[in-house]
């Protein structure tokens, strides 16, 4: 026969040993708050769940609209809209650094990743079209608000990667800016993993774009510094389902993103593609390192010279 509900939850009581010294009464009351803690934090991802669909219907139907119309609605309404969602998911971002233009020249800005949460933090600041897999136009929802935000999807492909790179360039001269994932892959958050120097085939030419590195890292949960154990709640990589990591992320508060712009770099400054990618790595990782360790952070020139080494020589915290 089933236990009765009541038997159920005080079977999953703590058990006081006898002679622990340990009053049942208070016991009695961490368990009620564990389970109160647990109630709260699922009622606020629900809530933060159905805020972001609520936001995200009207907010299609604008930049429909927007995309229509000549001119810069449609890419400052994409900033807006990404901004209420970093709102409703209870994302605060602070920014430290400028962003490059309006020069009369494009950008590319190319940034870590760790979490599909990039994408509402850096859109929420960044006017630009985001560089995407080509999968993420299949995805119920997520490919529909892509496609509105204009996002530029690539395969990858060996065989595709100058037909990508000629629609990028179209994009840019077109008075576009860019936002990409030059690792391909988000990591766990420990690190900036290599860029892939395909990605940058974009800055090749005679007139090639603004190249501005970004890091990006979530550096608040519940108001206090992560650290190495807190910080992977943020991540999203490998084989981790959406749902599961927004149930599991949703239910916290206090949470805080870095957005880290730095000194924008010329490409025409470094003698081909590999070198070019190798400093913007250099940037962004040490940038990134720098606000991992919670340590007050700078934008960063890009190296002069050998890796590493970079045009004023100073370290990249304050």
């Amino acid at each position: 026969m089933g236990k009765s509900p009541q038997r159920l939850r005080r079977a999953d009581r703590p058990v006081v040993p006898p002679g622990s010294g340990l009053d049942p009464a208070a016991s009695d009351w961490l368990f009620r708050k564990r389970h109160q803690r647990l109630l709260s934090g699922s009622a606020r991802a629900i809530r933060r769940a159905v805020g972001v669909a609520l936001w995200t219907l009207p907010a299609m139907a604008i930049q429909g609209v927007c995309v229509l119309v000549p001119g810069q609605p449609k890419v400052w309404f994409a900033t807006v809209y990404w901004a209420g969602v970093c709102r409703l998911l209870g994302m605060n971002v602070r920014v430290i650094g400028e962003r490059a233009g309006p020069a009369g020249r494009p950008v590319v800005f190319v940034s870590n990743h760790s979490s599909w949460l990039d994408v509402p933090v850096l859109g929420s600041h960044l006017p630009a079209c985001f560089v995407a897999k080509g999968e993420v136009a299949g995805w119920p929802l997520v490919g529909w608000v892509a496609k509105l935000g204009r996002t530029e999807f690539v395969s990858r492909q060996r065989g595709a990667t100058g037909r990508e790179r000629d629609a990028l360039r179209a994009r840019l001269a077109a008075g576009d800016n860019l936002l990409m994932f030059p690792e391909g892959t988000t990591s766990d958050g420990s690190r900036v993993m290599p860029f892939r120097s395909t990605f940058l085939a974009v800055a090749e030419g005679a007139a090639p774009p603004l190249i501005q590195p970004v890091s990006v890292v979530y550096d608040r949960l519940a108001g206090l510094p992560t650290g190495r154990a807190s910080r992977p709640l943020f991540s999203w990589y490998g084989d981790m389902d959406l749902a599961g990591h927004y149930w599991r992320l949703a239910r916290h508060r206090g949470m805080r993103a870095t957005v880290l712009l730095h000194t924008p770099i010329d490409p025409a400054a470094y003698p081909d593609r590999k070198a070019l990618t190798q400093a913007v790595w250099t940037v962004v990782a040490d940038g990134a390192a720098t606000l991992r360790q919670n340590r007050p952070a700078r934008p960063l020139d890009g190296p002069a010279g050998a890796a590493g080494e970079r045009g004023d020589g100073r370290a990249a915290y304050a």
